[in-house]
């Protein structure tokens, strides 16, 4: 086992299964334990050698955030962010931050989707105003991860002078004109601190951007899309993967007394069971399937990540179901895990590109359109 993967498998034992409880019921961001993470090197495991990270890429990424999400979904969530953000800041940030970044003390993460344009992450309505030596930023980012807690934000605005769609920005989260964003209480994923953050007159250097002036939605295509989607699969499937086993240990030990039969001997129950395994199994292979492309270079590798957030959110939603019906009533208890499985699978159909956009993203691909139509 890989040196990164027998350190994420103590931090996950020790601080973020054991945690994983409390941010659920508190709706608290996991500190702990993306601090202990932090210093095993995890959050710097995609970072460059040369800067001091791990040098590892995409495969690896997503084998840290499948494993997060089997033990709690918040944490995962927050690192999957951080890793998508960090893709774009590798290739085109600066060499302090990316320093930063990869010593495992500096947490990243995503601030695209806007209020006016919810979802639609390639059209933002914050502007970019261009003021001497520095840029005033003004936006109302309607869902960011870690909100508060990051160090650093991926901004995204309106150009600054040139033209396109977007330009990207590497905002300090600790900016004058940056609200203090409000406790996130939610449905699932109740850690993962996502919440609104407006900017107001947020003044950064011109050398915050990342990448060319108005090219940051080839950027964001290019780098962060992949990473997050793909990323996003992986979650998709460490939530399959935890929920499945805790149905087979539940199932295999819970008798029915008076039949003198576990539930798992029940065949309404097996052939339930069997779902849940057959579509986790189907994921897996849908994301080994997207990784390879992605390694080799398929024709096809584009069309597999637009496919796997939407197939593997859709396949963790009815994977998560199942596990309810399966144990019935003790999958309402929190103590067995079922139920907070349940509600985290659902956030992925709604994060943007949410799975409506991706099956429109995967209809126009195999027909040969235009992802995004001319503006």
């Amino acid at each position: 086992m890989p040196d990164h993967l027998d350190a994420l498998a103590g931090v996950i034992e020790h601080v973020v299964a054991p945690a994983a409880g409390d941010a659920d019921r508190d709706g608290a961001f996991p500190q702990a334990s993306i601090a202990a993470l932090g210093e095993a090197g995890i959050l710097g495991l995609v970072s460059a050698a040369e800067v001091g990270g791990g040098g590892q890429g995409l495969a690896e990424a997503a084998e840290v955030v499948e494993r997060l999400a089997g033990a709690c979904g918040s944490t995962a969530m927050v690192v999957l962010m951080h890793y998508a953000a960090t893709a774009v800041i590798e290739a085109h940030g600066a060499d302090a931050l990316r320093r930063d970044v990869a010593g495992g003390q500096h947490l990243t993460t995503l601030a695209f989707s806007e209020v006016g344009s919810r979802s639609h992450f390639w059209a933002p309505l914050g502007t970019a105003v261009a003021d001497g030596e520095e840029v005033r930023l003004d936006a109302r980012k309607s869902w960011v991860t870690s909100a508060g807690h990051a160090d650093t934000y991926l901004w995204s605005s309106r150009p600054l002078e040139a033209d396109g769609p977007m330009t990207l920005w590497a905002v300090p989260a600790r900016a004058p004109g940056l609200t203090e964003p409000a406790p996130f209480d939610g449905l699932g994923l109740r850690g993962n601190a996502s919440a609104p953050v407006s900017a107001v007159d947020v003044r950064v250097a011109r050398d915050a951007m990342i990448g060319p002036d108005g090219q940051g939605l080839d950027l964001a295509l290019a780098a962060v899309l992949p990473w997050f989607l793909v990323l996003s699969g992986a979650f998709s499937l460490g939530l399959m993967e935890a929920v499945t086993n805790e149905t087979r240990a539940h199932i295999t030990t819970t008798r029915l007394v008076h039949l003198d039969q576990t539930l798992a001997q029940q065949p309404m129950v097996r052939a339930d069971f069997a779902r849940m395994c057959i579509e986790t199994d189907r994921t897996r292979a849908l994301l080994a399937d997207t990784l390879g492309a992605l390694v080799t270079g398929r024709p096809d590798a584009m069309l597999r990540v637009l496919e796997i957030k939407a197939a593997a959110a859709e396949s963790a939603i009815a994977v998560t179901d199942l596990a309810m019906k399966v144990c019935g009533g003790a999958a309402f208890r929190k103590e067995l895990g079922v139920e907070r499985r349940f509600r985290d699978a659902r956030a992925a159909r709604v994060m943007a590109p949410t799975t409506d956009a991706l099956l429109d993203f995967v209809g126009r691909a195999v027909c040969d359109l235009p992802l995004l139509d001319p503006a």
